[in-house]
C-alpha cells in the first residue's frame, strides 16, 4: 500500500476549488483585527526576551558551576596528596 501525499493545490483539482468570498470588513474590524497583531507581535517579542534571559542565565549557570567543581577538584587532589604523603 502507497500513500501519496496530497497538497491543498492537488486536493482542489480533484475535488473542485471552493468559492472563495470577498470578505466585507468594516473600519472597526480593520482597526480590531490590527490591534490583536501588535498584541500578538509584542507577546512574541516578550517570549523572545524571556528566552534570551534565561539562555544568558544558564550560560552562567554553567559557567558558575565550572568554578566551583574546579575548586572542589583541586581541593580533592590537595587533599589525597596529602594523605598519600602521611602514608
Amino acid at each position: 500500500m502507497s500513500v501519496e501525499p496530497v497538497t491543498t493545490r492537488d486536493y482542489e483539482a480533484r475535488v473542485g476549488s471552493p468559492e472563495r468570498t470577498q470578505l466585507q470588513l468594516t473600519k472597526t474590524e480593520i482597526e480590531e483585527i490590527s490591534e490583536m497583531l501588535l498584541y500578538e507581535e509584542l507577546s512574541r517579542a516578550r517570549i523572545r526576551d524571556l528566552e534570551e534571559g534565561v539562555r544568558a542565565q544558564r550560560a552562567r549557570g554553567s559557567a558558575r558551576a565550572l568554578r566551583r567543581w574546579t575548586r572542589v577538584a583541586r581541593w580533592a587532589s590537595r587533599r589525597a596528596e596529602r594523605y598519600q604523603d602521611q602514608n
